[in-house]
């Protein structure tokens, strides 16, 4: 089972990321932008999808869309506890290309 921790790790491997807090949540970002966070109290972690691969991915179990605007703009919350662990680097990766500059998804 998948932990709050394989999530920070996934998040912090990738280029440029880096953790700050986000509320009373921890957040990882790239230049800037959040693209993941992880809940403070629930099994669950948010991630920014662009909506075409929210819709793509979305199965009413691991991940769902969070409610009303915010979830229209393409963030999902993952229960990252219902995960298989071989799909967390793809989908924190996933959300990572989502915000990160473009110079760094040449490289990555």
């Amino acid at each position: 089972m998948l932990s709050r921790e394989d999530v920070r790790q996934a998040a912090l491997s990738l280029p440029e990321a880096y953790e700050a807090p986000h509320f009373e949540a921890p957040s990882y970002r790239v230049k800037g932008k959040i693209f993941c966070a992880i809940h403070a109290e629930r099994p669950r972690a948010l991630l920014k999808l662009t909506p075409e691969d929210q819709h793509n991915l979305v199965d009413g179990v691991v991940l769902t869309p969070v409610e009303g605007a915010w979830g229209r703009k393409g963030w999902t919350y993952l229960w990252y506890e219902k995960l298989a662990p071989e799909r967390m680097p793809d989908l924190v990766r996933l959300a990572w290309a989502t915000v990160a500059p473009k110079r760094l998804l040449k490289g990555a």
